[in-house]
């Protein structure tokens, strides 16, 4: 084979090389672009109940090593059990609440208890939260989980199923 064909093959497979790595870098980014529009709107809800589920999990095996390390009885213990059990209370309260909201036509939603505050955070799937629409979710809250006055806040995030 001649220099010159070559030179010639080498300057084309560099050239190929230099289109593949633009081309790449273009396509990552529009990839990442396009992926952080879909968790804040369609999949906010489920993005929301992983991220929850996955914290609340953590906090539960630490207080389980926290129980296996005290003995039964002591202060650190008993403060790890009733932070277990506040926990477990919580998740429930949150997986009622929100079918119960689902069920008065919501596609979705997500509801948030504070562990150290009596607020209530609760996020609907709608383009709008109307005056009767906040009252029956306030109404849901106050029947089941007597949360306080003034403690609810209620916020709609339109997403698209």
């Amino acid at each position: 084979m001649s220099k010159r064909k070559k030179i010639i093959i080498m300057s084309s497979l560099v050239f190929l090389l230099a289109l593949t790595a633009v081309l790449n870098v273009l396509l990552a980014s529009n990839v990442v672009a396009s992926g952080d529009t879909a968790v804040t709107t369609s999949n906010y809800f489920t993005t929301f109940r992983t991220e929850r589920t996955s914290t609340r999990n953590e906090e539960l095996m630490q207080l389980d090593s926290v129980i296996a390390l005290y003995e039964e009885g002591s202060d650190k213990y008993n403060e790890a059990v009733d932070m277990k059990l506040r926990i477990v209370e919580m998740m429930e309260n949150e997986l009622l609440l929100e079918t119960l909201i689902k069920s008065r036509g919501f596609s979705d939603a997500v509801v948030s208890i504070g562990m150290e505050t009596d607020y209530v955070n609760v996020f609907i799937n709608s383009d709008e939260l109307d005056m009767n629409t906040a009252l029956s979710i306030y109404t849901i809250l106050k029947e089941e989980v007597g949360i306080p006055d003034g403690n609810i806040i209620i916020l709609p995030i339109y997403s698209q199923v």
